[in-house]
């Protein structure tokens, strides 16, 4: 992926680019780590010296407000964003606290409540449990 890519991920969701949005928006689509804030700014701030913590944070919450990213708030302690958008589910180790994507099988993909008079604007799957490097070393 390049800047370009991040480029008309912003025209897509219809966000102004400018040098920080597109930095930021590169570092989502190159990382998926599901960056805090704090991670964002700290791998940013210096390749963009004049960076500050506050437009990582606002750009980070304009791209959800657009659609273009995900808050992801499986960990009750922090806050960590997804560049990714497309329908899939999260898992958290309760050890390591390493955070990774995880495939929805087909049936969930379109899953809804069966209440018709709800219109659902977004659903998250999370799974918690220990990683497979976790629990191998607990059996070391």
């Amino acid at each position: 992926m390049t800047d370009g890519k991040a480029l008309d991920t912003l025209q897509a969701y219809g966000i102004h680019p400018s040098v920080q949005r597109i930095a930021i928006m590169d570092y989502l689509l190159k990382n998926r780590t599901h960056p805090t804030v704090d991670d964002v700014y700290v791998a940013l701030c210096k390749v963009i010296p004049t960076l500050s913590k506050t437009t990582v944070y606002n750009t980070l919450h304009l791209f959800c407000e657009h659609g273009a990213a995900q808050l992801l708030t499986i960990d009750e302690k922090k806050v960590c964003f997804d560049g990714i958008v497309e329908p899939h589910a999260h898992f958290m180790c309760r050890h390591c606290g390493k955070l990774v994507d995880v495939e929805l099988p087909d049936a969930m993909r379109t899953l809804r409540p069966d209440n018709s008079e709800f219109i659902v604007d977004e659903a998250h799957v999370y799974y918690k449990g220990i990683c497979k490097s976790c629990a191998s070393r607990k059996d070391a």
